[in-house]
């Protein structure tokens, strides 16, 4: 009788993820996957839901902005266009060095990956530190309740700094977790939450081109 067949694969080869206990068994299991875990494809799913959020926030922005006749109003100030462009570029070198980790944990280099995480969380929580105190700076100047063209802005904003903020706290998490070793479940999770920033990362990319289009 020849073995159980699940996705091509006989029974007896299917990775087991309870099975790779240390960097070494994770290394093997990881190895032997032909594709994205489950924990990837659940990323997958999160980030597909916050960009159909981002795509209402964006549609609401042009509608606002094709219904007024001055964009922004008079009295409310220009987004500035140097220094937003200098820091999501800054943030989007992240990706590479989570892009790092996520090979050094496939890998089983446990070191590595902590490295290029820490690396990563310190220009991920500069970043964030920044933007917070300009967004409170410009909060001194123009509010939400303004009009429509603030009303947006900020939310969208606010937002995407919302969403570098939770992935400053998931890496801050796998890095927790990481101090007791690299299990697969933990590597999964490293790969996931690569995965986030890269969405991030574009997601602001995003976010500031549609802020500073009103500077056109």
């Amino acid at each position: 009788m020849g073995d159980y067949v699940a996705g091509g694969v006989p029974e007896r080869l299917v990775p087991r993820t309870t099975d790779a206990r240390n960097a070494g068994e994770a290394m093997v299991v990881a190895a032997r996957r032909r594709g994205p875990g489950v924990a990837f494809w659940g990323m997958a799913m999160l980030v597909a839901s916050e960009a159909t959020l981002f795509g209402t926030f964006i549609g609401s922005y042009y509608y606002l902005r094709f219904e007024s006749r001055f964009w922004p109003p008079p009295g409310t100030p220009e987004p500035r266009v140097v220094v937003p462009l200098i820091m999501v570029g800054i943030l989007v070198t992240t990706s590479l060095p989570m892009q790092l980790a996520a090979g050094a944990a496939r890998r089983g280099r446990l070191w590595a990956t902590r490295a290029f995480l820490v690396w990563a969380l310190v220009i991920q929580c500069g970043y964030l530190v920044y933007e917070i105190h300009d967004y409170v700076d410009q909060l001194k100047v123009s509010v939400p309740q303004d009009n429509a063209y603030s009303s947006i802005y900020y939310l969208l904003l606010g937002a995407d700094h919302v969403h570098v903020a939770v992935g400053i706290l998931l890496v801050v998490w796998l890095l927790w977790k990481l101090v007791r070793g690299l299990t697969m479940y933990r590597l999964n999770a490293v790969q996931a939450v690569a995965f986030y920033w890269h969405a991030v990362n574009l997601l602001t990319l995003i976010v500031i081109g549609v802020l500073l289009s009103a500077t056109v």
